[in-house]
């Protein structure tokens, strides 16, 4: 390895401090999400419906605010008459005022891993704060005189009392024009609906009508993902494939999407754990769009999705009926992949967003699950699951352990030919190369253990992020979600200190044991020939313990584990190769200051 030049070591140590700086400036900035306050209250939108042409759209998006708005959620939801919702997975309500599914709360989620903490809240009606509902109907040709149901429309239950599992609900409504409009909504035990509309023609003349569903969600909520994890609104639309467009895009100028005549697929917004989708008949062509609407006059801004169906004409004395289905819950990937395959929708797994690694990812998941199976904790699996990755890349592992063994073997032989061609740097390089080729050694050997090991680190910290599984998923002791960041500090000796501290300094316990674990790996590897690469080695530890402090503790505890067992097959090694393991010693010598500073304050 070449030496640098002391210009050279002066911009590498620049460059290490300029490193941490934005590194504690980062986790500053974008460290862990905080719980965020309650999202100030807002009035519900109207709704403006596009004067159709020949093609009409779906109804449009928010575009004033309405009066005499109620101020809470339960406010929100007394203003109309309702349908009980109640699963073993959701409960919640369909509200008649408008025929809207605008009530939904998953019952085995929760906001924080406190078990008496609110379940989460997926849907809420339009007339309160944080709108958030999905909605079916029909748009007319233009021209059109015909009456048809809309926001403030009041439908009448025909059957059901409940929506459950077993009892589906119909509701129904007159026009006073011949037509009549019956609505079936039905729900399985986890968390997709099935909308059946139905008109009934008595007119005495044919009736042309639009079918459309739509996704309305008003204000943007706190976004966890940034570039790790997509957020916002997401869809498969026909043979375009997966659409991902965040909030911030969808409310610039030209930033939504519009697919027409799109067969199969689905569309809707998605959460790091929640999402909503619509998922119209795979087999009927639709007019898809996905758009955003910025902030105006006091109206907060707000997403929708939404799709269009080609004209269904409704003979005089007969009927037509329609459907389409609404997915509203956690992202469980199992349910997620049975519903894909259940019901044959296109692509309905890309819901869940793997990456780019999802070839590593993806069996990662599934592997920590099955281990999960036997061992009844993920922590658990995710130590079991380390230790297969270490068998797997054991073969490579051991050459690059035994490389460096040889390098520390030979180590006073390096150092007799740097002192010999002190002066002379390319002699020295030359002699170092021949002494590599003699002994068949890898100078670059000592960076493999950690490159073999880093898409493995990045794909399990994608599936602890994205996986709903891993959720407040306990470990041992003060490890309550193995899904956010060790919660003690040093700074206040793990909660001993009656202070809270910022959460950029936020370094728990086992992010140290993290460190220290590296930092014995590390004395194991041959000295650098140049002492600022030495240096930068030894602080690597320490910038690493930072760094991983803000990420996942289940992601910690697989780095600490794994440095243990690399430690012990490393030691194993250079047992094996005759190498004098310098791990006492080291630690004699970095330790000597404090231990004399000890020592003569105790005489």
């Amino acid at each position: 390895m070449q030496t640098q030049q002391p210009d050279n070591q002066k911009n590498l140590l620049i460059a290490i401090v300029l490193s941490i700086v934005v590194l504690l400036g980062w986790q500053l900035l974008f460290g862990p999400p905080m719980p965020q306050p309650q999202q100030a209250e807002s009035p519900a939108p109207t709704e403006t419906v596009p004067t159709p042409g020949a093609a009409p759209e779906a109804p449009g998006m928010a575009s004033s605010a309405t009066p005499g708005v109620a101020p809470t959620r339960e406010a929100a939801l007394a203003l109309s008459p309702r349908v009980t919702i109640d699963t073993p997975s959701v409960r919640g309500s369909i509200a008649l005022k408008g025929g809207r599914i605008d009530d939904l709360v998953l019952k085995r989620y929760r906001e924080t891993v406190d078990p008496n903490s609110p379940n989460i809240i997926l849907l809420s009606p339009a007339e309160g704060p944080k709108a958030y509902f999905a909605e079916y109907g029909w748009v007319a040709p233009s021209g059109s005189s015909v009456a048809l149901p809309g926001k403030d429309t009041v439908w009448q239950v025909e059957s059901g009392t409940t929506l459950t599992p077993s009892t589906p609900v119909t509701l129904v409504w007159d026009n006073g024009q011949g037509l009549t409009f019956r609505r079936t909504i039905s729900i399985d035990h986890n968390y997709m609906f099935k909308v059946v509309d139905l008109v009934e023609n008595k007119s005495g003349a044919d009736v042309t009508l639009y079918p459309y569903a739509r996704l309305h969600r008003e204000g943007t909520p706190h976004v966890q993902g940034f570039y790790i994890l997509h957020e916002g609104l997401i869809g498969v639309l026909g043979e375009n494939g997966l659409e991902e467009i965040t909030y911030s895009d969808a409310l610039k100028q030209g930033g939504g999407a519009t697919v027409n005549n799109a067969v199969g697929g689905w569309l809707g917004i998605t959460d790091k754990y929640w999402a909503a989708t619509l998922i119209p008949n795979q087999k009927v062509a639709y007019n898809a769009r996905m758009m955003g609407l910025p902030a105006n006059g006091g109206q907060p801004e707000s997403y929708q999705t939404d799709y269009l169906l080609p004209a269904t004409v409704i003979p005089a004395g007969g009927q037509s009926q329609t459907e389409g289905m609404l997915f509203a819950g956690a992202r469980e990937v199992g349910t997620v992949q049975s519903y894909a395959d259940t019901y044959g929708i296109k692509q309905f797994d890309l819901l869940i967003d793997w990456g780019w690694f999802y070839f590593i990812t993806k069996p990662l998941y599934y592997l920590i699950n099955w281990f999960y199976g036997l061992l009844g904790n993920f922590g658990l699996a995710i130590l079991a699951v380390t230790v297969v990755v270490k068998a797997l890349f054991f073969p490579l592992a051991n050459k690059s352990y035994e490389s460096m063994a040889k390098m520390k073997k030979l180590q006073p032989e390096m150092e007799r030919i740097r002192d010999r061609y002190k002066d002379d740097r390319m002699r020295q390089q030359q002699e170092l190369m021949a002494l590599y080729q003699k002994e068949k050694i890898n100078p670059l050997a000592g960076c493999l253990p950690i490159l073999i090991q880093i898409p493995v680190f990045f794909a399990l910290y994608k599936v602890l992020f994205v996986s709903i599984d891993m959720r407040h998923a306990p470990f041992f002791g003060w490890i309550k979600d193995l899904s956010a960041p060790d919660p003690t500090s040093i700074f206040n000796l793990f909660g001993l200190l009656p202070f809270s501290v910022p959460e950029f300094l936020h370094i728990g316990a086992w992010p140290i044991i993290m460190g220290i674990t590296m930092w014995l790996q590390m004395q194991l590897n041959p000295q650098q020939p140049d002492p600022m690469q030495q240096k930068i080695f030894n602080w690597m530890p320490v910038l690493f313990t930072f760094l991983l402090a803000a990420f996942p503790a289940g992601l910690v505890i697989y780095w600490a584990w794994n440095n243990v067992l690399s430690l012990a097959q490393q030691w194993l090694i250079m047992k094996r190769q005759g190498v004098e393991v310098p791990i006492g010693a080291n630690l004699k010598r970095n330790f000597a200051p404090i231990l004399r500073l000890v020592s003569r304050k105790a005489k």
